[in-house]
């Protein structure tokens, strides 16, 4: 099985000059455009306009993996934080039984 990337480049001549496309894998088997641009005099510059788009997509995807990676372990640290409370509790109030609570709320009653 083949690691490709999941972004590149792609430079193709058209009728009007060059196009550049940065591409994006979807899945093994198809592949979606995600940016282009037509128009282009050259394949150097078709294909620099392209390095350039596919750096600042690649720079924006690792800025939200970060942000997101953040915001993961956040939300770790606090379930965390709130089953070592939880288990405090429990150690405190051995007494204190799952079946205590359920007598005190009544789910059957619906006004």
């Amino acid at each position: 099985m083949s690691q490709d990337k999941k972004y590149a480049l792609r430079v193709v001549e058209t009728e009007q000059g060059w196009s550049a496309q940065v591409t994006r894998r979807m899945t093994a088997r198809k592949t979606v455009v995600t940016k282009k641009k037509e128009g282009f005099a050259t394949q150097e510059e078709a294909s620099e306009w392209g390095n350039k788009a596919l750096q600042a997509i690649v720079e924006n995807l690792m800025v939200r993996n970060e942000r997101r990676a953040k915001s993961r372990e956040e939300r770790t640290e606090a379930l965390a934080a709130k089953e070592a409370a939880a288990a405090a509790w429990r150690e405190a109030h051995p007494d204190a039984d799952e079946a205590d609570f359920e007598d005190d709320y009544d789910f059957d009653d619906e006004e």
